[in-house]
């Protein structure tokens, strides 16, 4: 009665399945600060619509956050938050870009890591843990999403 969502038909490892998503909390904290980042700093003759994009982005990262964050919870975890060590808790990493082209490129790189660490936990988690495997799979769509418009936007300012 004390586990919550955690039955006997639950066919994972609790334990892992939470400092798992502790990384994958890091991961959207980060994307959501990056992102933020770039809404705020971008500038260029094409910025103000690329700077909504990344905005755009940013609050979609937040909803995943907030998302694992629940499922944490919802397993009997303590979601982290903390800043200390957010870094190297992250599969994705935090680069500010020196412009506009460089901010894109760095929102891709990070993308496409998200999206190759999101299929492998998908995999991962299988039928032992379906409810984390659906958010993750909704997690994914969007973050290939993510990827897709930052590729247009590279296409777009560098004429590939």
């Amino acid at each position: 009665m004390t586990e919550g969502v955690v039955t006997k038909s639950y066919g994972g490892d609790v334990r892992r399945t939470i400092e798992i998503l502790q990384s994958v909390l890091a991961t959207e904290i980060v994307c959501v600060l990056r992102y933020t980042m770039h809404a705020v700093t971008a500038t260029g003759i094409a910025s103000e619509a690329i700077k909504a994009e990344f905005a755009q982005h940013a609050r979609e990262e937040q909803d995943h956050m907030m998302a694992v964050a629940e499922r944490i919870n919802q397993l009997g975890g303590k979601p982290n938050f903390n800043p200390e060590g957010l870094a190297t808790r992250s599969a994705s990493q935090y680069a500010e870009g020196a412009n506009l082209v460089d901010m894109i490129k760095e929102n891709l790189i990070a993308e496409r890591i998200a999206v190759d660490h999101y299929r492998e936990l998908i995999r991962y988690f299988g039928d032992d843990d379906p409810a984390t495997r659906v958010m993750l799979q909704g997690i994914l769509a969007t973050e290939e999403e993510h990827a897709s418009d930052m590729l247009d936007l590279l296409e777009a300012h560098e004429g590939h």
